[in-house]
């Protein structure tokens, strides 16, 4: 999407950007190069902002609603939760004591000399794509979302696991996800963990099954990072994963995030 960094003071541009966001689920903005006022302000302006990560690595140390994403152990001593971004994830989900985050945003500080990438996925497209039948089966289905299942591709055994912050979160959502305007996702990603009231083996089998359909090419959109650049995603019916890069790239991204509200009826 074309914006002028000065366009992003004016409200009725923050008006078509939640309007475009809605119909293209991510919009890319190239080389803004935001400072951290100018993204909370921005935020502001798209809606309720929320920072439910102050208390994760990476949190506390930037300007308060801005959560550094780093693998720099002076930012971030306890990697697991970045290295866990590798895996196709969405924002916030084991933290059932708030409505999914609606959307993500993001401003490039540094990008890694290889590797760094961002692939999305749009879950509400591959929902679309399922036959009706299909779809009425999903729409009956809660899903266990948890931070262990987000983070155990990444730690070697239970200890590593016992010291992570925020690692007993867990709760339920629903499979299918309804956004304001009635449109419907899929809730996926590495943080859901098992179906509720179906056997483990069944019920994660599904969920892979869903996963790999969703990030079908037909469904992705792959993001070359510049420095400055700045992008929005629709957090609830996009799945987004990082292409692997060296811990000491010095690879930092700052992101926002707006609240979100529980699914329409």
């Amino acid at each position: 999407m074309h914006v002028e960094r000065s366009e992003l003071t004016d409200e009725t541009v923050a008006q078509r950007c939640l309007e475009a966001l809605e119909a293209h689920d991510v919009l890319v903005f190239p080389r803004l190069g935001l400072s951290d006022a100018e993204q909370l302000a921005f935020t502001d302006r798209l809606g309720t902002r929320i920072d439910f990560t102050r208390k994760a690595p990476g949190g506390d140390t930037g300007a308060p609603g801005v959560y550094t994403v780093s693998l720099d152990p002076k930012v971030n001593p306890d990697p697991e939760y970045v290295l866990a971004t590798f895996f196709w994830h969405m924002d916030g989900m084991p933290l059932t004591e708030i409505p999914p985050p609606k959307a993500s945003l993001i401003s490039a500080r540094r990008v890694a000399p290889r590797g760094g990438q961002t692939e999305f996925a749009s879950t509400r497209a591959a929902y679309e794509a399922l036959s009706a039948s299909r779809k009425s089966e999903l729409e009956k289905l809660r899903v266990v979302h948890s931070v262990y299942a987000g983070v155990r591709r990444v730690i070697a055994d239970e200890s590593e696991f016992a010291r992570l912050k925020l690692a007993a979160a867990q709760g339920e959502r629903p499979l299918v996800w309804s956004s304001s305007t009635g449109r419907k996702s899929l809730l996926l990603g590495e943080t859901a963990d098992r179906i509720v009231g179906m056997p483990v083996a069944e019920g994660r089998a599904l969920l892979a099954r869903l996963l790999d359909w969703a990030s079908q090419p037909d469904f992705k959109y792959r993001h070359e990072w510049h420095e400055g650049d700045f992008v929005v995603w629709n957090n609830c019916c996009v799945l987004h994963r990082v292409v692997p890069y060296d811990q000491s790239s010095g690879r930092m991204m700052h992101r926002t995030s707006l609240a979100g509200m529980n699914a329409a009826a």
